[in-house]
């Protein structure tokens, strides 16, 4: 493999932008990694080489940075304290996947940088926000694909509503317009696969850079209730400062940039995993339909048994110990949140889903400084998706004729088949906006 092409030879012999990403990522080639990872943090914690590495494959965490740079952090304790130590590991990680292809952004920053971009976007992802989203387009979104699929009494879930649904929501806040959804979805998924051609993903990203900045000028000059109106207009001033900071257009390029694959894949995932999980387990599924209240801490349940990336990666800036191994500046610490999430240390019996297990946080987000920014995003996202399902879709249930259905994957974790049947609802979309929901 040549290190400076990323096009060699781990891509896939397709050139399906979707399917080379999940096979990069593991899906169906590694079914359940848990037993393996628990197997590994009882024998040590901190294990040498990626998790790729561990299983025998080429992928995300290992394709760039050699595994014999690199440990796995599989416990909770040390996987939580690496997220917190800004100080000694450094999100740079991200430069060489991502810099050339998207810009610099919030995601390869450290502090006090980190501090100074957050504070100018954060204000545009509020709890009050998401509300206004969901109000706006989230709900009419949800609804627009059962108003097709509610009558067929039968579908796939993840092929025909999950894929689609967080791209298009996306493309709603930002301002795109869902009628390109389709069109910039491919364009975002090729800047993220390092396993596709340096040429595919800079050509996608000038296509989605051009696309991003027509719309900056307009919204500069006629703002809207759009997440791009919002960040041309945020402002922040540090302590003892005179003037304001502003976000330039080529940060605001960037940052969209980003967040159209980090926000469409990943919600798309955990919301495919949670519906995995409540179909397989009917008594859970049958609890939240009747009390709805249930609903968020399914959502974080979910997140915890399965969630959409197996690790977060930083680079050591100095020397240091983790978890009695040595680290040389320079190599990768990979904090494998799957396995801290399954720490039997911290949760009883942590292979099983349980919406009724007492709460504790997870590491699905990330933690610290660097707690992903879009948390109440999927929230919303997630929450106002399962309780139009359970309105829309009556005695909602897996296909009892389909085989093979799992989550699958190492690097990226999905369900990419929820073959489902339920009864064909009388209930329309103008009924149900009269009603309680």
């Amino acid at each position: 493999m040549d290190e400076n092409d990323p096009g060699g030879a781990a891509a896939p012999a397709d050139h399906d932008p979707f399917a080379q990403k999940n096979r990069f990522g593991g899906i169906g080639v590694v079914d359940n990694p848990h037993p393996r990872l628990h197997e590994l943090r009882s024998q040590c914690p901190v294990q040498h080489g990626s998790i790729s590495g561990i299983f025998g494959m080429v992928g995300p965490d290992n394709y760039i940075f050699s595994d014999d740079q690199q440990i796995s952090v599989l416990n909770w304790d040390l996987a939580d304290a690496g997220f917190r130590n800004y100080g000694q590991l450094s999100n740079s990680y991200y430069i060489p996947y991502l810099r050339d292809v998207i810009g610099r952004t919030i995601l390869e920053m450290d502090p006090p940088e980190h501090h100074r971009y957050r504070q100018l976007i954060q204000g545009a992802f509020t709890k009050n926000e998401m509300q206004r989203w969901e109000d706006e387009f989230a709900t009419t979104i949800v609804n627009s694909y059962l108003d097709k699929l509610a009558p067929l009494g039968r579908g796939d879930l993840a092929e025909d509503f999950a894929f689609h649904y967080p791209i298009a929501v996306t493309a709603a806040a930002v301002g795109l317009g869902i009628d390109r959804v389709e069109e910039f979805y491919e364009q975002a998924t090729l800047l993220t696969n390092v396993s596709v051609s340096t040429e595919e993903r800079l050509a996608a990203a000038k296509d989605l850079g051009d696309l991003v900045q027509r719309l900056i000028i307009e919204r500069r000059a006629n703002p809207q209730q759009d997440l791009i109106s919002v960040l041309t207009q945020a402002k922040f001033r540090n302590a003892g400062e005179r003037t304001d900071t502003m976000l330039s257009d080529e940060e605001i390029v960037a940052f969209v940039r980003l967040l159209v694959p980090a926000g469409a894949q990943t919600t798309y995932r955990s919301l495919t995993n949670l519906l995995y999980a409540l179909l397989t387990h009917p008594e859970q599924l049958e609890a939240i339909r009747n009390d709805r209240s249930l609903i968020p801490q399914a959502i974080e349940e979910g997140l915890r048994w399965d969630g959409p990336l197996l690790s977060f990666a930083r680079i050591a800036t100095e020397d240091l110990s983790i978890g009695g191994v040595d680290v040389p500046k320079g190599d990768v610490v990979n904090l494998c949140v799957h396995a801290a999430n399954r720490d039997p240390e911290r949760w009883e019996n942590p292979d099983d889903f349980d919406i009724f297990r007492a709460p504790q946080a997870h590491l699905s987000f990330g933690m610290g400084t660097h707690t992903c920014l879009g948390v109440h995003f999927a929230r919303m996202e997630m929450r106002v998706a399962i309780e139009l399902l359970l309105d829309r879709l009556p005695n909602l249930r897996l296909d009892p004729d389909a085989d093979g259905v799992q989550i699958s994957g190492l690097q990226s974790r999905t369900a990419v088949r929820l073959p489902c049947v339920w009864d064909v609802p009388t209930t329309t979309t103008s009924d149900l906006s009269e009603s309680e929901h």
